[in-house]
């Protein structure tokens, strides 16, 4: 059984992508590592990293005197909950209704049709 990834907004996908790359962290590397890519302000940082260990997607080691936070789910968990989520939402749940669309607004070249032709036919058909 898979777990149940939350719902993270996006300026949660900052702080998270940030502990993907470099956790376990301290909020003030967290806030350091962020404020070199945004305006935020540290009390910004820290509120998202509460919400994160809040809604439980962020774990937190309180062993040693600073508290150091890190992912509890993988960049990938994430990654395809989110992509269920828009899915879902914007394309009522029918994937080839969004390739259609994605297909038919974009210009491919030879070789992205060629890796779309390739993942499809190296795809397990469903029992």
């Amino acid at each position: 059984m898979t777990r149940s990834v939350p719902n993270i907004s996006e300026a949660e996908w900052e702080v998270m992508n940030v502990l993907w790359d470099k956790a376990p962290l301290t909020a003030n590397e967290v806030v350091h590592a962020l404020q070199e890519k945004t305006d935020w302000k540290p009390k910004t940082i820290r509120t998202l990293l509460d919400r994160l260990v809040k809604k439980q997607v962020v774990g937190v080691d309180q062993a040693p005197k600073v508290y150091t936070f890190f992912p509890l789910y993988s960049r990938s968990e994430c990654q395809h909950a989110e992509a269920q989520s828009f899915v879902k939402r914007i394309y009522s749940g029918t994937l080839k209704s969004m390739l259609v669309q994605f297909i038919e607004e974009r210009t491919l070249s030879d070789e992205e049709i060629r890796e779309l032709r390739s993942i499809l036919s190296d795809k397990p058909k469903p029992n």
